[in-house]
């Protein structure tokens, strides 16, 4: 089992009240069942590596935060989805799309205050359902251990639903799956991934037995800190959330710590740094990066960087916001001759109303109609197929000689 990197700062940890409770928690997680094998992490990096190759693209996308009361139809439309999204980028570039579900261990949510305050009362924020719960209250809020232990059983859960529709099952109602299905997550909460790591018996590396990949965030990629010291332990293909006050020798650090021996498809660079900054800020980065000899996957996520609060108080993204990013990244990848490897979206396959625009048309005022993130806002069954075929249109047009 894998040791908890407790020399390294750490980032982005709930405050557990109960330290007993936290060391049953972990000593029951630590003796379940792995949720995914290292033979399928394997494999995943070796898709990963065609796509840093420019011989394949990345489709990653699910919901902001998962919660514990996902359905069998909710989990069928976004599989549908995710097919029909892949299919469009496969179309116009005739390139194989890698499908990556931020899936069965989202549960967990960095916060940029530890705390909120709602009519002078001030409560522990909401980290996503590992650890407490959304309602505003001092019961719901108090992070609970014992929630990591929900999140393993329903990750399970999704994982054996997810496999037996991507199988082929014969009562799916999903006119289309894909074929092939990966799962990811960010890995924030340390005491759930520790215990979760295992040592493959072939192999005799440790590998997360949580997700096929996993990633740290914009707020835990300090190349020193303790989020980066726990990936730099496992063999599973990694990624890092990449924003826009990041330096270039920044990533030639994360580079050094979580990739020295150049392994094909181990590391992706996820970039979210808004439509207003993508084309400005990536460039030198890429630059360095390759001129540093590393073969590292490029992934843009539109997503964080575009979110702004409506009139009616809800936190929104603007479709066209997000097109725009994608192509500056685009633009960027083709000027420079390197590989736009694909896009990480939150999304979902359900007609919800939370990000606006798009040929759906949602507006401001259609927001609280079928507002039902449990953070951030999601496109939409309508707004991600659109989205997808727009972006398999920029990826052929923009296709850089250099990976024909």
């Amino acid at each position: 089992m894998h040791t908890s990197p407790v020399r390294h700062p750490v980032a982005q940890q709930p405050g557990w009240p109960d330290t007993e409770a936290l060391g049953t928690v972990r000593h029951r997680l630590a003796t379940s069942l792995p949720l995914v094998m290292p033979r399928e992490s394997d494999l995943l990096k070796r898709r990963l590596a065609a796509v840093a190759d420019g011989r394949a693209l990345l489709l990653q996308g699910g919901d902001c935060a998962e919660t514990f009361r996902t359905s069998l139809p909710v989990l069928e439309a976004r599989l549908d989805t995710l097919a029909r999204m892949a299919a469009a980028l496969s179309g116009p570039t005739a390139l194989p799309v890698v499908v990556l579900a931020r899936m069965a261990g989202q549960y967990a949510k960095p916060r940029s205050s530890a705390f909120e305050e709602r009519g002078g009362i001030t409560l522990p924020s909401y980290r996503g359902e590992s650890v407490n719960g959304q309602e505003f209250t001092e019961v719901a809020r108090t992070p609970d251990p014992h929630r990591m232990l929900r999140a393993h059983e329903a990750a399970s859960a999704t994982l054996n639903l997810t496999r037996a529709l991507v199988g082929g099952s014969p009562t799916t109602t999903a006119a289309y799956v894909p074929e092939e299905l990966f799962v990811s997550h960010e890995a924030l909460l340390l005491d759930y991934e520790t215990p979760l790591t295992r040592i493959d018996p072939y192999s005799r590396r440790p590998y997360a037995g949580s997700g096929h990949l996993l990633w740290a965030g914009e707020r835990t990629r300090d190349p020193d800190g303790a989020h980066i010291a726990y990936l730099a332990g496992i063999r599973n293909p990694v990624a890092v959330k990449i924003g826009p006050t990041a330096e270039p020798d920044e990533l030639l650090a994360l580079i050094k710590r979580l990739d020295p021996d150049q392994e094909p498809g181990r590391l992706t660079f996820v970039v979210r740094m808004g439509a207003a900054a993508v084309r400005e800020n990536l460039p030198p980065l890429v630059e360095k990066v390759a001129a540093s000899g590393a073969r590292v996957g490029w992934v843009t996520d539109p997503m964080h960087g575009n979110t702004y609060t409506a009139p009616s108080g809800h936190k929104t993204r603007g479709f066209d916001a997000v097109l725009d990013e994608i192509t500056g990244f685009f633009e960027v990848h083709h000027t420079l001759g390197s590989h736009p490897g694909g896009i990480h979206l939150e999304m979902t396959g359900e007609d919800v109303t939370e990000c606006v625009g798009g040929l759906a048309g949602i507006r401001h005022e259609d927001l609280p109609a079928r507002y039902e993130s449990a953070c951030d806002p999601r496109l939409n069954r309508e707004q991600s197929l659109e989205l997808a075929h727009l972006v398999g249109e920029i990826a052929a047009r923009r296709r850089a000689p250099s990976w024909r």
